[in-house]
């Protein structure tokens, strides 16, 4: 009787051990929707952050603001396209 609580203790164990190193299962990997939307709020963020940095230099002049964000516009506009086509 003794030997077979024993046995029983030890096989228990084994197999708690065992469970114990599966891995969780994978999270779910997002839409396309949610995707896009992920990286348009990510767009949208990394644009007004350098927008502020630019109308905030203290050094630039206001032709050079113009024209910086001129171009972060335009980079701004090709990038949400590109988003859009997905």
């Amino acid at each position: 009787m003794r030997k077979f609580f024993i046995s029983t203790v030890l096989l228990l164990g084994l197999s708690m051990s065992v469970n114990a190193q599966k891995r969780p299962p994978a999270p779910p990997h997002p839409s396309k929707s949610e995707l896009i939307s992920i990286k348009s709020r990510e767009l949208d963020k990394r644009y007004n952050q350098e927008k502020k940095l630019i109308l905030n230099h203290p050094l630039a002049t206001k032709k050079m603001k113009r024209d910086q964000m001129k171009a972060l516009n335009e980079k701004y506009q090709s990038q949400k396209r590109l988003l859009k086509k997905m």
